[in-house]
């Protein structure tokens, strides 16, 4: 939700703020601006191709696995045996070129750069319908303090991840973000492909595994994140006090690929920013939902902590924001409500083909 809706919602506010996450924040205004350019981090890609063309992406054979885990946090598990069909998936998240050149070719205009509708909502100020864009506010405050961790920001949108002021120049290879699910989905279909279910997204982070070998705790394996040789771009520190940043990234995504991939190839399926999935988000997985599952139906979906919410879908795989202290949502099982109608600057996505 944007800044015209915030105020109903400060209870959901205080609630997802645990995950590194929030749907919004009353107080707008800017953050501090300054981003300096990245360098790339794997040698120039080939650009994204229409279906059946698949550059860039890894074929993942599909098969049985165990879904979700022994649940760590209140919205996770209980795991359940599940198939998967094989398909393939992008190997890196998509980047702001990615994103420009679906733009260039589309004309697309994105939930953030939309003003809100004056009909659907007449009690709004045409200053509160102002196109905007969640953005973290920084280091500081208190756990318990979670309504000065985020704002909404008139002006911030992909090209302007953090408000007016910051750009995406100089960093083609950064994972977009700012955009809604229905930004991603459209990204996707361009090309003919679609959103990962949330148990294709976590099979495919998973990687290979032998036949009847238990679920790792991380994508890497079973040892903890390491500060001192990160296997992904998380908060490193005590949230929200201070990200020391020794994984080279403070307080900011990295270009995708900085950290090793796993065995089917794929990049930063920890970290970094959320990936949207296609899964409509209820807490808890289906134990009957074993085949193939696609999810809650949109009249299901629900999240107790903001009964009153539009529905919103999952986001899978934890952000540099997460740390392990706090968040911890950077494990293939968890699992998070990604915003009803916009995005954040840490939020972003991959897409499938099931050609």
């Amino acid at each position: 939700m944007r800044a015209g809706l915030a105020a109903p919602l400060l209870a959901t506010l205080a609630l997802t703020a645990a995950a590194g996450f929030s749907a919004c924040h009353p107080r707008a205004g800017p953050v501090a601006q300054a981003e300096a350019p990245h360098a790339p981090c794997l040698p120039p890609r080939p650009p994204a191709a229409a279906a059946p063309a698949t550059p860039g992406m890894a074929h993942i054979p599909g098969g049985r696995f165990v879904m979700g885990g022994a649940p760590l946090l209140p919205e996770e598990g209980p795991p359940r045996p599940t198939r998967v069909a094989g398909f393939w998936i992008d190997r890196t998240d998509v980047t702001n070129a990615d994103f420009a050149r679906f733009v260039a070719a589309t004309h697309y205009v994105t939930v953030a750069e939309r003003p809100l509708d004056a009909k659907a909502w007449p009690g709004l100020s045409p200053d509160q319908r102002r196109p905007s864009g969640i953005v973290f506010a920084g280091e500081g405050g208190t756990r318990e303090d979670a309504a000065s961790r985020w704002r909404v920001v008139p002006g911030a949108d992909w090209r302007h991840p953090k408000g007016p002021g910051s750009s995406i120049a100089g960093r083609d290879d950064l994972p977009v973000v700012q955009v809604a699910w229905e930004d991603a989905l459209a990204y996707a279909r361009w090309l003919g492909h679609d959103l990962p279910t949330e148990a294709e997204w976590e099979f495919a982070a998973r990687g290979p595994r032998p036949p009847g070998a238990a679920p790792t705790r991380y994508v890497w394996g079973d040892q903890p994140f390491d500060p001192k040789h990160p296997q992904a771009n998380v908060w490193q520190g005590v949230f929200p006090v201070i990200d020391t940043g020794e994984d080279g990234y403070r307080l900011a995504p990295s270009p995708v690929g900085c950290f090793p991939a796993n065995g089917w190839g794929l990049y930063d399926m920890a970290g970094d920013v959320w990936q949207w999935t296609a899964d409509w988000y209820r807490p808890n997985l289906d134990p009957a939902g074993g085949e193939a599952p696609a999810g809650p139906s949109a009249d299901a979906a629900t999240d107790p902590r903001d009964p009153h919410a539009a529905p919103r879908h999952v986001i899978k795989g934890g952000s540099y924001l997460c740390s392990p202290d706090y968040c911890f949502r950077y494990r293939p099982a968890a699992r998070e409500a990604g915003p009803a109608d916009s995005g954040e600057d840490h939020v972003g996505f991959r897409t499938v083909w099931r050609g």
